[in-house]
């Protein structure tokens, strides 16, 4: 088994001034792995993807604002994040592809059609699943926050919002360290429900805008609105590819991953 990767921590600047922390691994052509919703480089995905892209790629972690070593500079907008992505392709040379999951799906190809520069974009499952009628969930979200609720607006996040099972609060709870840093990063969840959209529905004028070869992958044990979604992102992209991998839920697995990101990336 190889030996897990800590790679040195090094700061881009993002154009409010908020430094971005992010590292590392590999060698090979730049791609950036974006996380997403309460996660960063050192609590997720973000390291066991990095150490099985580094094989081909230099594979970058980064932490969103507001979480891990990354700073966060009132107030927030969506642009401010697609700025700081901007600035960690620019601090590893300017030529990068990019991949997200989840929220950080929809971060990716919202900068690639806003223009942010790279090759490629590929996503897993941006959690544009629509909302329940009546329900405000940018509202709701943010008043339990406001209230410093975390758990709850954890739990309401992970549930209603992107349509978790309902034992999931409870069984995280149980956790104890990961709850905990899932609890410290919920403000950030403001962020993301702000970068998927009050409707939670794929902006797909937004999406048609994108200009460079595109990924959208779901997993094969995924909800069926889940799946939905990602057939109309993949839709809305001009040209872009569709993929669904068997056996894979939202907490999909770096082996899953790593075949088919290198096969899109690379070739």
């Amino acid at each position: 088994m190889a030996a897990t990767i800590t790679p040195a921590t090094e700061f881009a600047t993002s154009s409010d001034g908020t430094r971005i922390a992010f590292d590392r691994a590999g060698t090979g052509p730049v791609l950036v792995l974006t996380d997403g919703a309460l996660c960063s480089r050192d609590f997720g995905p973000a390291r066991a993807l990095q150490q099985a892209m580094s094989a081909r790629f230099t594979a970058i972690a980064w932490d969103r604002r507001g979480r891990g070593e990354s700073g966060d500079t009132a107030a927030y907008a969506v642009e401010r994040e697609l700025e700081d992505l901007h600035a960690v392709i620019d601090a590893c040379g300017g030529d990068a592809f990019v991949f997200g999951q989840s929220s950080g799906a929809a971060l990716a190809y919202r900068a690639a059609a806003a223009g942010i520069p790279m090759r490629k974009v590929a996503g897993f499952e941006a959690p544009w699943v629509g909302r329940k009628p009546g329900e405000d969930y940018l509202a709701t979200l943010g008043d339990l926050i406001g209230r410093d609720e975390r758990g709850k607006a954890v739990g309401y996040f992970l549930t209603t919002m992107v349509g978790g099972p309902a034992f999931l609060p409870f069984m995280l709870r149980l956790m104890g360290k990961p709850w905990r840093a899932m609890r410290d990063a919920a403000p950030t969840l403001a962020y993301d429900a702000r970068i998927i959209g009050a409707a939670f529905t794929p902006p797909l004028d937004e999406l048609a805008r994108i200009g460079v070869p595109a990924l959208v992958l779901a997993g094969g044990k995924s909800p069926a609105r889940m799946t939905a979604a990602q057939e109309a992102v993949a839709a809305a992209i001009p040209g872009a590819q569709y993929r669904v991998l068997e056996r894979q839920t939202h907490q999909v697995g770096e082996q899953a991953l790593e075949p088919v990101l290198t096969a899109f990336f690379g070739g």
